[in-house]
């Protein structure tokens, strides 16, 4: 089991609603059976009193392997991606991580 964590860091348009009920449930359509479920994260605060987020949000897939995802990307990855600009306009960075925890 690995997750995918996507995050994104403060825009001037993050749309939080279109990125859990539309974004989210697709991506997880399309990489099937290898995706188990995800969850969404909103940012709220900074480590700082009154610091702001250090990201908007950060959605994490929770996929069976790195295989699973590349060929899931590999056959979905321009719709995914193509799906972005109508959420958002940051750009998201990926980081793929193994669970040790939780």
């Amino acid at each position: 089991m690995i997750h995918v964590q996507i995050f994104y860091p403060p825009s001037s348009r993050f749309d939080m609603a279109y990125y859990c009920e539309k974004h989210m449930p697709m991506v997880k359509e399309r990489l099937g059976e290898a995706c188990t479920g995800f969850t969404v994260d909103a940012g709220l605060a900074g480590g700082a009193p009154g610091a702001p987020p250090s990201f908007a949000a950060i959605g994490t897939l929770h996929v069976s392997s790195v295989e699973a995802l590349q060929a899931g990307l590999a056959k979905h990855g321009r719709e995914i991606m193509g799906d972005v600009p109508n959420y958002t306009d940051a750009q998201p960075i990926l980081q793929i991580s193994q669970p040790k925890v939780g």
